[in-house]
């Protein structure tokens, strides 16, 4: 023991008589959530110990990663609070206890804390070259006897792994904590009466009897699952699920805990709405409202017609293949609709994950782009019955199989069933009538959306954001609910590579098909150009071997001026969706000398005429872009206390995004350009800056002249937040609290596993 645990112990000794019984609700919780929640949740958790709640923390470690995209076989799952219940439960799935002491020794967490605090790093300085800090790390998770030697290789990976360590007093507190045996309270949370209501209403609808009402809630539960679901009128912070349990509303939940939402539950049972407990972390936070107004929108949509089913599917590969043949008797209209209703979330559910990592097909897209989507009443597969028929089961995906030996033979059987689809859905297109404005869905604010991708992670906003993209995506229904089934509902993180594979490879051919979509709308001259810019070198391979031809013949119904018909869409759709547009951009698209948001006070504006000669620009003209990481944070101080806090996103340019592999040999550095934007866009922060509104003028200039490492490392070391910097957790939850007080139902945790050492 070091002098200064040493010294710590004695003096709470001392007052040992007088001191308040430490609680995890209270003391310690807190300290988990300021300090250790940015790294240590859900199941991207270094040795997938979650410290967000107290059942986390009494599970303990497990050596072996959840995300895995090289196993050979699917792995158990471990999902706290589904696969097992009670320490002894996880023993026995090989998680070992880190607050356990073994024998004279203490606990792991109380030796990993004492590693932290006995070797801190110089104020806001860089962390040696040699400590690998990324999310690609080989997280070391040493059993208890195996500590000693671990910190004799590593005196560098105590906790809070190589960030600023903890105050002493949280220190201590942590440590009499751990001496006392770790005692952990649980508090659950509770509905409250308003929300009790509504999950009992709730619960009535999913639970109803007959054959199109339980079709109807299953369908609804495997496309809300995933959703951390609020009510009108609920008490702040409060989120629920909705789970199949095998007791019935009025009792305990008890869940059934299946590998996907659409597997064979096995037994009775209903759904059930319960709270979600632990700290809420921004990158699983994918919020869905509900309501008195959206139970009768379900109602409305779902049973207003006089359809029937003869009897509820069973489960199986076929059924999770293809949901359309599945619930081919809800009304096609119906399902539609409701996910336009809120399409945000629906597309937020497979940008922002799968499960707690935005990584899996991040790669099989751009690094910005726009989404819009096709209106239902000229959607074909919702508007003709004869061609749903024919397309439905061409519409099956891949994955439900995992053998590794057939990976090509299974992927190239549903390519090919996807361009036999692609081909019937280009001839009666080529029939239908001419696509126009009113084809584009302008429903509410969730019609037009933004896409960033950074690297391995991807975010979703209302709104058009940022400069006119290099692709757009019209998606009609099947496009997104194939989406959604293939990345959400069919996806399992413990998959092996094989079920990892067709994932992705399917994922490309969606990609493919949202972006061909949208070719329709331009005039069809000009369709094989943008479609060769979009594909360009061994894309024009991809465009031969695995994708569908396009339609090159039939006309559009817009008339757009000007030789770059893309851009004068996207100028028209600015214009006549304005009102739609959640997100005016003036910082990105400005025009003329008003190159900042209305409304804000002077320091403000000036601020932001200022950053907008940072945006839109490519990295040969502004050069500090080849330095920026992926998702930088700015905040902007006021003289008044108040502060604002802007995202400076990297946009990545690359040739084609067609293959699996081999990114970097397609990656054009020199067309990068930056999105610099009001609020935070990513979960996962890379750096932030922190300055006053009146130093924006010199921090700008500074990164135009930053043309390399040396130059921009005094930007850094002027303005930059390091891991090490005294008030570094300040600063990184203080995102947080923006969030917070622009958009409550929002706010989560971020995390901090991918904040770079620069």
């Amino acid at each position: 023991m070091s002098y200064r645990v040493f010294a710590s112990a004695f003096l709470f000794l001392c007052g040992a008589a007088h001191a308040e019984p430490i609680s995890y609700t209270r003391d310690i919780q807190p300290i988990f959530t300021q300090n250790c929640v940015a790294c240590h949740a859900c199941y991207d958790s270094p040795c997938q110990l979650n410290l967000g709640s107290g059942e986390g923390a009494a599970r303990g470690a497990n050596q072996q990663p959840v995300y895995d995209g090289t196993r050979t076989q699917a792995a158990a799952t471990t999902r706290l609070y589904l696969d097992a219940h009670g320490s002894d439960a996880w023993r026995r799935k090989d998680f070992f206890s880190v607050l356990e002491p073994q024998g004279s020794q203490a606990a792991l967490m109380a030796r990993m804390l004492e590693l932290g605090h006995d070797r801190p790093f110089a104020a806001n300085a860089k962390l040696p070259d040699d400590l690998e800090i990324g999310i690609k790390r080989s997280n070391q998770c040493p059993l208890p006897d195996e500590f000693a030697t671990f910190a004799r290789k590593n005196p560098r990976a105590g906790m809070p792994f190589a960030v600023t360590g903890l105050s002493d007093a949280d220190y201590q507190t942590l440590q009499r904590w751990l001496e006392e045996g770790a005692p952990v309270d649980r508090q659950a949370l509770q509905a409250s009466k308003v929300e009790a209501k509504q999950v009992a209403a709730w619960e009535q609808l999913l639970n109803a009897p007959g054959a199109r009402e339980n079709l109807v809630a299953r369908w609804l539960y495997e496309h809300l699952f995933l959703a951390h679901l609020y009510f009108e009128g609920g008490e702040p912070g409060h989120f629920f699920q909705v789970l199949r349990s095998r007791t019935p509303s009025g009792q305990a939940v008890d869940p059934i805990a299946t590998r996907r939402p659409n597997d064979d539950p096995g037994s009775t049972f209903y759904y059930r709405l319960a709270p979600i407990q632990g700290v809420i972390v921004h990158k699983t936070h994918i919020t869905y409202p509900l309501s008195q107004r959206k139970l009768a929108r379900v109602k409305e949509l779902f049973f207003a017609s006089a359809w029937q089913a003869e009897a509820v599917p069973g489960y199986g590969a076929q059924r999770r293949a293809n949901p359309f043949e599945t619930f081919a008797a809800i009304p096609v209209q119906a399902r539609y609709q409701f996910m336009l209703d809120n399409a945000e979330y629906f597309v937020r559910t497979f940008i922002r994950g799968p499960v707690c990592r935005g990584q899996i097909a991040t790669d099989v897209i751009r690094d910005n782009f726009w989404v819009l989507f096709q209106d239902p009443r000229h959607d074909l597969y919702v508007t003709d019955a004869e061609y749903r028929a024919a397309a439905t089961p061409l519409l099956a995906m891949p994955g439900q199989f995992d053998d590794i030996g057939d990976l090509f033979g299974l992927w190239r059987r549903y390519r090919n069933k996807r361009n036999a689809y692609e081909a019937l859905r280009m001839d009666s297109y080529a029939e239908a009538a001419a696509p126009s404005w009113s084809h584009i869905w302008a429903g509410n604010d969730n019609a037009l959306l933004t896409i960033f991708r950074q690297h391995d992670s991807a975010s979703v906003r209302k709104g058009l954001i940022g400069e006119i993209p290099q692709t757009l995506w019209w998606m009609d229904y099947p496009l997104l609910e194939r989406t959604y089934y293939q990345l959400v509902v069919n996806f399992d993180v413990y998959g092996n590579v094989s079920h990892q594979a067709q994932t992705r490879l399917y994922f490309d051919l969606i990609r493919n098909g949202a972006e061909v979509n949208f070719l329709r709308l331009m005039p069809a001259e000009v369709r094989e150009g943008y479609l060769s810019d979009w594909y360009q070198h061994s894309g024009k391979l991809k465009l031969w071997l695995d994708y569908q031809g396009i339609d090159s013949q039939s006309p559009t119904a817009l008339q757009l001026p000007g030789r770059d018909h893309k851009r004068s869409f996207a100028e028209a759709l600015l214009r006549r969706y304005d009102t739609l547009n959640a997100r005016p951009d003036p910082i990105n698209r400005c025009n003329g000398t008003h190159c900042y948001r209305d409304g804000l006070p002077a320091e403000l504006q000036r601020a932001e005429q200022g950053l907008s000669r940072l945006a839109s620009k490519p990295a040969s003209a502004l050069r500090v872009i080849e330095q920026l990481p992926e998702a930088t944070l700015l905040r902007v101080e006021l003289a008044d206390g108040r502060r604002e806090v802007y995202s400076l996103l990297r946009n990545r340019a690359h040739s084609n995004v067609a293959f699996l592999l081999g990114e970097h040999l397609r990656y054009q550095p020199a067309l990068d350009s930056l999105t610099v934007y009001p609020g935070v866009l990513s979960s996962y922060p890379n750096f932030i800056f922190s300055l006053g509104a009146d130093e924006v003028p010199a921090f700008v200039a500074a990164l135009e002249r930053a043309r390399d490492a040396g130059t921009f490392e005094k930007v850094v070391e002027r303005w930059g937040i390091r891991r090490t910097h005294p008030e570094f957790w300040r600063h990184f939850h203080d995102l947080s609290a923006y969030i917070r007080e622009t958009e409550p139902i929002e706010a989560g945790v971020l995390d901090m596993n991918r904040y770079q050492n620069l």
